[in-house]
């Protein structure tokens, strides 16, 4: 059996990463394609270095641009290489734009593709994600899903049963796999911050960043938390040109450029609280037993809320007295299927489907 993985962006790489070691272990033929949707080293290079996967073996070096331009210069390069390769299944992750691009092109190539984390919805149409969700949750031909909510939502969409297969949360694997090699990084003893004591930021949304008004209160309320404990806040580029362009004021709030996985794994573990509007820092910081305030009003992870460890803070004036009350949890909690295995039954599935 041939698998050829497509990941394209950063949010891609962690999910990809056990799939990828639990399918060598099946002793499975596998291509890894790169779409270059996030390109420079900290964003993607330093991702494959940090969870042990090989390089690309296919790079299609998109870069940046509009979401039109971008998914179309995938669906134009990832053709011919489908059609070189002709693997057996073609899987893609979450929801990014290479995601519904290769999706797109496979099924038109006649060729089966599998989505890990399918049915996650924010219930949101204004974010990209949720539209590329949508799109290949009804194209794809195997629907991998990291929660009994998101099973209930494909039924619910009508897509049939005989395509639905709960195998949990890949993003907890690979946080498992790593949390130990992270917390030998020193990247929290490079910054100088004490264990618990941190507020570690991330921001990268459109609503939060492109609305200038809307960023700088939450760079105001980033700024008032600043005066009482130490902000960390890895600047995705797109939040750096927004910040620049404005000449807004980080106060005491400490910039920096973005680290590598395993450098953000050691200090989401050192962090009294992780602020942030990514998907994936819900769940690793629930994973981790850190407190998180997601700065958005919908969330794709409902279980990081009924468990506890994730509270949605859409008004930014609410942040510091947010940070303030919320305390580290004693035990992470433990969803159905956040056990290191989810990537072994993502294998077993596109072995017998």
């Amino acid at each position: 059996m041939k698998i050829l993985h497509v990941v394209g962006a950063r949010p891609n790489f962690p999910k990809l990463a056990p799939v990828y070691r639990a399918a060598r272990v099946a002793g499975l033929d596998q291509i890894v394609m790169h779409t270059g949707q996030h390109y420079d080293d900290a964003m993607s290079d330093a991702f494959f270095r940090d969870l042990g996967i090989r390089p690309p073996d296919v790079n299609l070096g998109v870069g940046s641009g509009t979401h039109g331009q971008q998914t179309a210069r995938i669906m134009e390069r990832i053709e011919p290489e489908l059609v070189k390769h002709q693997p057996d299944w073609v899987v893609v992750y979450g929801d990014v734009n290479s995601t519904a691009a290769a999706a797109l092109v496979a099924v038109k190539l006649g060729q089966r593709v599998a989505h890990v984390e399918a049915g996650v919805r924010s219930n949101d149409r204004s974010m990209p994600e949720e539209i590329n969700r949508i799109v290949v949750d009804r194209l794809a031909d195997l629907l991998l899903t990291p929660s009994r909510t998101a099973d209930a939502t494909l039924r619910a969409e009508g897509e049939p049963a005989s395509e639905i297969a709960f195998v949990g949360n890949v993003m907890v694997d690979a946080l498992l796999f790593a949390v130990e090699r992270a917390r030998v990084t020193g990247a929290r003893k490079r910054v100088g911050v004490e264990n618990g004591k941190a507020v570690v930021v991330t921001l990268h949304r459109p609503a939060n960043v492109d609305n200038l008004l809307r960023l700088e209160g939450i760079m105001r309320a980033l700024r008032v938390v600043a005066a009482d404990r130490p902000v960390l806040f890895p600047v995705h580029p797109r939040t750096r040109t927004r910040l620049d362009a404005a000449g807004i004021d980080a106060g005491k709030v400490k910039l920096m450029e973005p680290v590598g996985y395993l450098e953000m794994l050691d200090l989401m573990d050192a962090a009294h609280a992780v602020v942030t509007d990514s998907g994936g820092l819900q769940v690793e910081s629930a994973a981790l037993g850190v407190p998180c305030l997601t700065v958005r009003d919908t969330t794709e992870w409902p279980e990081t809320v009924t468990c506890g460890a994730n509270r949605l803070v859409f008004d930014p004036v609410g942040l510091p007295a947010a940070v303030a009350s919320v305390r580290r949890l004693a035990q992470a909690p433990r969803p159905e299927g956040w056990d290191g295995m989810a990537a072994v039954r993502v294998v077993d599935c596109l072995r017998t489907r």
